[in-house]
């Protein structure tokens, strides 16, 4: 389908900017915004802007939230003496999911890939050492609560590896068990695309690094 108009064409590009969306997908988004209606449009233009506007980062787990601390950690019901780390948001939802894991999160923002220019320094790995040690202020219910495991829930891949053993060498001065999903994740997948009862088994089964 061939767009002539410069409007139509300009959302093409935005959408194509989307990861994952190619210049064909972007074309048959846009029309079918074309066939909705305009409110529901609009509802979608709300959305977006509230997204830039209304979620934060928790000052503590650095997660994707309304409010700050974020609910999980903020919770009392949380076993805080527990915390998974992932690389992404979507991951901690991906867990939430599984209904098996009652412990905190600490979202790195990604994973060590020297080839992509991503160093331990553009993660917020020194922030998950702070809160290892101790050296920060927590929004926690019991703000004297000592952290007993990680659990490295990074992505099965050369860089999810390469991040989970820079961690580990860095808590090890601390009393701090440290610990890694079991196998049974495919090499090379994301946590965000992994089935529930997998996930579910891979936590249950986490073994020590």
């Amino acid at each position: 389908m061939h767009f002539t108009s410069e409007t139509v064409e300009s959302l093409v590009d935005q959408f194509a900017r989307l990861p994952g969306i190619g210049r064909k997908t972007a074309r048959r988004l846009s029309a079918f915004i074309l066939k909705l209606p305009k409110s529901e449009v609009e509802q979608m233009a709300k959305a977006l802007i509230a997204v830039k506007e209304k979620v934060i980062f928790c000052s503590e787990c650095y997660n994707v939230t309304d409010f700050d601390p974020c609910p999980i950690c903020a919770s009392p019901k949380r076993n805080h003496e527990i915390i998974c780390v992932v690389e992404e948001p979507n991951d901690v939802m991906a867990i939430e999911r599984t209904n098996g894991f009652n412990g905190i999160y600490h979202v790195l923002g990604g994973a060590i890939s020297p080839l992509d220019g991503i160093g331990p320094e553009d993660l917020r790995i020194r922030e998950l050492i702070a809160r290892v040690s101790g050296n920060v202020a927590s929004p926690k219910p019991d703000s004297s609560t000592k952290v007993l495991e990680i659990i490295l829930a990074v992505n099965p891949s050369v860089e999810g590896d390469t991040t989970a053993y820079y961690i580990s060498q860095l808590v090890a001065p601390f009393e701090v068990k440290v610990t890694r999903l079991a196998q049974g994740i495919a090499i090379g997948s994301d946590l965000e695309f992994t089935d529930e009862a997998t996930l579910t088994r891979a936590l249950e089964g986490r073994v020590n690094v």
